[in-house]
């Protein structure tokens, strides 16, 4: 414990949780081992140079995380710890869905077992997590949302901020707010396909704008609106799915302006924007009285917490939002909620974000080298790369051929509005694919398609 004083300065983060991981650490590196005694609490805080109201909130902590218990009398002593392996059900391990474009997932140890902590220390509220809860969260919650939001630069009041179950069920809360069926709505012409299902549920007609490699075209979108009266716009700007574009900040500002002109309200979703590095800032920023902002989890964090950070336009549009995530599936789970507030509030949500954006930048290069007999349009931090078939290849034809590779391949008609067109396809690069396995499997995807061509 000579050189905890120095880890727990490093740390950055709140002293009883650095004294924490420093047992969890020395736990995984087997300085600690089960059934060791640690020192009492008054003992550790001269030891270390911090008061004993820090040392207990400390080892208070690591109870919580299932790392050490207490006996009055006996002391605090260091418990077994299961490995992950022990509890993996290889059921759940082999669990995954090739139509969505999934983020690599975490593989650094380390980052691992600050997880399985988080996780652990939420155990220690389970039965109180089982109650129904507020629709968007507690105060708690929203509080993590806030810092987690203020990344994008975003400071919204709380009464605006709701913690949801996923983007998704936000977009169908949203859409029932401002739209009824028959009513237009517009969205890029090449979309995201589960805005299409959403809309289409609905039974919304959707509209697509004119793009370019930019963006929709204001232009367009002055006409659109003049033409059709819809009741909102779709826009997903950053690392926009599938094409991997970003809408540059002059486009953002000129959109923002027409949006303003005709008081046309935005569902901006943002679901990739905490993984670029630098990305422009949201268009919520410029149009903060028209916007419902959507961050989702799925893409920085995990899809499987099924959770989102919103933001209504107003106080009154985050009652709306409330009752809408209220008639749409009742609240949040608060066992996602609790295990995100938790990751974002000790630090483990950025290093997941962090692991993501380094691990795509590799995937990417894999990639760019793998890929040789079609071009493709990407971008380093994009989970997918949007490929131009060779105009002999059909798409049925490359993913009949893929069929028996863990890689999802979807049709460039599944995110069409208008017409059907095949010429496209989104090829994935993360899920549950090991970064190992990728350039065989990419290797693979690009014999397919010389052959195809050659044959066709």
């Amino acid at each position: 414990m000579d050189n905890w004083p120095h880890r727990i300065e490093q740390s950055g983060k709140p002293r009883y949780l650095a004294i924490a991981d420093c047992i969890a650490q020395d736990m995984k590196d087997r300085v600690l081992l089960p059934g060791d005694r640690l020192p009492p609490q008054r003992k550790l805080a001269d030891m270390i140079g911090v008061d004993f109201t820090t040392v207990s909130r400390g080892y208070t902590e690591a109870i919580s995380r299932g790392l050490i218990e207490s006996h009055v009398g006996r002391g605090t002593f260091v418990l077994p710890q299961q490995t992950f392996s022990e509890i993996s059900d290889e059921r759940r391990a082999l669990a995954n869905d090739l139509t969505m474009n999934a983020p690599p997932e975490p593989t650094d140890p380390d980052l691992l077992e600050r997880m399985r902590a988080g996780l652990s220390a939420v155990s220690n509220d389970l039965v109180h997590l089982l109650r129904y809860q507020s629709p968007i969260g507690g105060e708690i919650d929203k509080e993590a949302a806030s810092i987690w939001l203020s990344m994008r630069g975003l400071v919204p009041n709380l009464d605006r901020v709701a913690v949801t179950p996923g983007a998704h069920a936000t977009m169908l809360a949203i859409l029932t707010i401002l739209a009824r069926p028959g009513d237009c709505v517009l969205c890029e012409d090449v979309t995201y396909a589960g805005f299409k299902k959403i809309a289409a549920q609905l039974g919304l007609r959707l509209i697509g704008v004119p793009m370019d490699a930019d963006g929709i075209l204001p232009d367009a979108l002055e006409v659109a609106i003049q033409t059709h009266h819809p009741k909102a716009l779709y826009l997903n700007p950053t690392l926009h799915n599938p094409t991997t574009m970003i809408v540059p900040q002059d486009r953002r500002l000129e959109i923002t302006d027409v949006m303003k002109r005709y008081e046309l309200p935005l569902i901006e979703d943002d679901a990739y924007g905490f993984v670029l590095p630098d990305a422009p800032p949201p268009m919520a920023a410029s149009a903060p009285e028209l916007t419902w902002y959507i961050g989702g989890l799925a893409k920085c964090i995990g899809a499987g917490l099924r959770l989102a950070y919103a933001i209504a336009p107003s106080a009154r549009a985050g009652f709306a939002m409330e009752n809408g995530i209220r008639a749409v599936s009742v609240m949040a789970s608060p066992v996602s909620m609790a295990i995100a507030t938790r990751w974002v509030l000790d630090g483990t949500a950025d290093q997941i974000r962090r692991f993501i954006r380094k691990e795509t930048a590799i995937r990417q290069s894999i990639a760019a080298d793998a890929i040789t007999e079609a071009a493709f349009i990407a971008h380093p931090h994009a989970f997918n790369v949007w490929l131009r078939l060779p105009e002999t290849v059909t798409c049925a034809a490359l993913m009949s051929n893929m069929s028996n590779q863990q890689i999802g391949i979807t049709p460039e008609s599944a995110f069409r509005t208008m017409g059907h067109q095949d010429r496209f396809v989104r090829i994935c690069l993360g899920g549950r694919l090991p970064r190992k396995n990728l350039p065989q499997t990419l290797t693979h995807l690009n014999n397919q398609i010389w052959q195809l061509a050659k044959a066709g």
